[in-house]
């Protein structure tokens, strides 16, 4: 099988097959109860604007039952992983912290894998509508403080090594 690595130019198509299609890279972080029945791991690296590189072990949320249900119910989640949901198609999507017990900062992407914006420490549980400024593809969820931390802001790049060739 051909791996390639995606600046997220991903398409609906390539994601139509769904979790358990072609092989995963096995997460280097511990795995969140609950999550692995309903969710595909697999590895997602930043590019921060100050050039630094971070690999994080993220969730896909590619589907509208797993987008539906996020991060919602989790209590922790390890400091390098992260949930990143991939959209059909570039819109203002929103998210919100319903039944979502921890703060997470909220990463806005367009279809390019460019940061458009990000929302820091979200409020758990709050009911209040987080949207992107501008049409977006994908939306990465991570542990509050991490985009600060590790200087993830806007013009920053959200890589993801996926196997396209085991998805369509």
């Amino acid at each position: 099988m051909i791996r390639q690595v995606l600046l997220l130019f991903a398409t609906a198509t390539a994601l139509a097959a769904g979790p358990g299609c072609g092989p995963q890279s096995e997460p280097k972080t511990p795995r969140v109860s609950g999550l692995d029945a309903m969710f595909e791991q697999d590895q997602l690296e930043i590019v921060s604007n100050d050039g630094a590189r971070n690999t994080f072990d993220v969730y896909l949320a590619v589907d509208h039952d797993q987008q539906r249900r996020g991060l919602m119910f989790v209590r922790d989640l390890p400091e390098q992983s992260g949930m990143l949901f991939v959209y059909d198609d570039a819109s203002i999507h929103s998210m919100w912290m319903k039944n979502t017990y921890i703060s997470l900062d909220i990463v806005f992407a367009r279809r390019d894998g460019t940061v458009s914006s990000v929302i820091h420490d979200t409020q758990p549980r709050s009911l209040d509508s987080l949207s992107a400024i501008e049409p977006v593809m994908y939306v990465l969820e991570l542990n509050a403080g991490v985009a600060r931390r590790l200087n993830i802001g806007a013009g920053s790049r959200l890589i993801w090594e996926s196997d396209v060739a085991g998805r369509q």
